[in-house]
């Protein structure tokens, strides 16, 4: 299949939807009606509004139409988040090397807000749906803040407007702005949770499928869900009492701790498969393959397969991330680098126990109240992510002492290079002196190991962080020579931004000093990184 073809006709599908939105709010709805589109009252029986716009609210969390999944997971997020590389050799601007096509923007922005307001608002102005509401506001939060850690200032408050239509050219607001604002929705979305407690999850189950209406799983999910936002923003000066605040209230009221309230969204057929095993276009990146590799990690067998490299020897083989087409036909890099390895069956995983109980060990390492000690909380998170995988040898993995990530050795020899890091797996006890920095490196790597192939969400931590230390970019097309050590701090605005909604975006590129790849986000701010 040619995964070309269907990007273009894709786009040109999303750019024909978003004209005739803009242009409805214009003209008589009934009018312009569809004559053979579901009204509202006939989407009123067996809850079929609820649970069709929930369900679709749900498939933009991580986008499970494959093109947009491509354009967001494997292109940016598996770039920049260190997991996957590019096999197609007609790629001259792309994510990975810092020059993407404008259009493949657009995914990343404008079809996210397309596919999520509409659905969002009509869910909002139904009657006698709390849970369902709680759920939407909770969906909104988690699908808009992987929206505003890749671009910044983006619409959020003033999108949805009661008792208005979703405005596609609404004004942007400041990322401080849209967490805080996150932040209460959230506290909104639980208070309701909380007073429906004692609903059966049979009221809900056929119109949620990620918990099947539990209640008690969504707030947890949710908790997790403050936690990882908290984490997110302490080293913001002005935020940092409220970050440990938000955090410890949410550990307090129940975070995922048990891979059984693992937060999955359960779907018929995962089309993101198409990505990586019908169109092959991509295969393992190397950056993770180092780590995995030096650390012998056991888990290798259940997230790839192995590549034939050069013919002489199978192994996990990693694939370099920012380079230009080579030469080396795409069969060959095919064969030769590993995949993912997965099935079309598989659901999309949003968040673990695993990553929880790493968030947990970052905070008890900052000294916040996290229910345990940073170190027991560590060695949770491994045990935890190998209980998920089922794979055994957690124990002795995160007690060892020596094991160090790998150099890159490239079985087809072009790119071979240093080791990205010297940090090893066991947690340093040693209290002579402070060893924050390098146990926090600790945990932020074999959290990306354990979320992956969760790319955004590597990315936005090894831009807060500075982990794991990644490999360098080889070949950087952009005009920031700094970024190939450091990585792309934000995407640019799509240029159809510029044309629809040119007001408001360039008060956002105000806001933020600039619409350049090398300017950090509001929450991007720790010293030295």
């Amino acid at each position: 299949m040619n995964s070309m073809k269907y990007i273009k006709q894709f786009y040109l599908t999303m750019m024909s939807l978003a004209s005739l939105l803009a242009l409805g709010s214009c003209m008589d709805n009934d009018i312009n009606r569809n004559p053979f589109e579901t009204t509202d009252e006939e989407m009123g029986r067996d809850n079929y509004n609820v649970g069709s716009r929930l369900k679709t609210l749900e498939g933009q969390v991580i986008p499970t139409q494959e093109h947009l999944y491509q354009f967001m997971e494997a292109m940016c997020g598996g770039a920049y988040g260190g997991y996957f590389s590019e096999t197609n050799p007609d790629w001259n601007e792309k994510f990975s090397t810092l020059n993407p096509k404008s259009d493949w923007l657009e995914g990343a922005f404008s079809t996210i807000f397309t596919n999520t307001y509409p659905n969002y608002r009509k869910l909002m102005t139904l009657k006698d749906v709390p849970v369902p509401q709680a759920i939407a506001k909770v969906l909104r939060v988690a699908i808009m803040q992987r929206t505003t850690d890749m671009f910044g200032p983006i619409p959020y408050s003033k999108i949805v407007v009661e008792g208005e239509a979703a405005a596609l050219s609404a004004p942007y607001d400041s990322q401080d702005v849209i967490y805080k604002q996150m932040f209460k929705e959230l506290d909104e979305a639980d208070q309701a949770f909380e007073d429906n407690l004692t609903l059966e999850p049979d009221a809900l189950k056929k119109l949620d499928d990620v918990y099947y209406g539990n209640v008690e799983q969504w707030r947890k999910y949710l908790h997790s869900l403050q936690l990882r936002m908290a984490m997110r923003v302490c080293y913001v000066p002005e935020m940092k009492v409220e970050a440990q605040r938000i955090a410890e209230a949410a550990v307090a009221a129940g975070v995922i701790t048990d891979n059984t309230d693992n937060a999955l969204f359960h779907v018929a057929e995962n089309r993101s498969a198409l990505c990586f095993i019908t169109w092959n276009d991509y295969r393992i990146g190397a950056d993770i393959l180092c780590y995995m590799n030096g650390y012998q990690d056991p888990r290798r067998e259940k997230y790839f397969t192995m590549g034939k490299g050069d013919g002489s020897k199978e192994s996990y083989y990693g694939l370099r991330i920012g380079t230009l087409p080579t030469g080396v036909s795409k069969d060959k890099q095919v064969s030769a680098y590993s995949n993912r390895l997965m099935t079309a069956t598989d659901p999309y995983t949003w968040m673990t126990a695993a990553e929880v109980a790493f968030l947990r060990a970052e905070g008890a390492l900052r000294g916040w109240a996290m229910g345990g000690e940073a170190k027991d909380l560590y060695e949770q998170g491994i045990a935890l992510s190998f209980a998920q995988h089922v794979v055994s040898g957690a124990e002795s993995y995160a007690a060892d002492n020596s094991m160090t990530p790998a150099a890159y050795a490239d079985p087809l020899g072009k790119y071979d290079t240093s080791a990205p890091s010297n940090i090893k797996i066991a947690w340093n006890t040693d209290t002579k002196e402070d060893h924050f920095e390098e146990n926090l490196e600790r945990i932020i790597t074999q959290k990306w190991i354990a979320i992956y192939p969760l790319g955004i969400e590597a990315w936005s931590e090894h831009r807060r962080t500075g982990y794991p230390k990644m490999l360098p970019i080889v070949d950087n097309k952009s005009s920031y020579s700094e970024l190939s050590k450091i990585g792309i701090r934000r995407l640019q605005y799509p240029a159809s931004e510029y044309s629809l909604n040119g007001g408001h975006v360039k008060e956002a590129v105000q806001m933020l000093g600039g619409d350049q790849i090398n300017i950090r986000l509001w929450w991007d701010c720790k010293p030295n990184n």
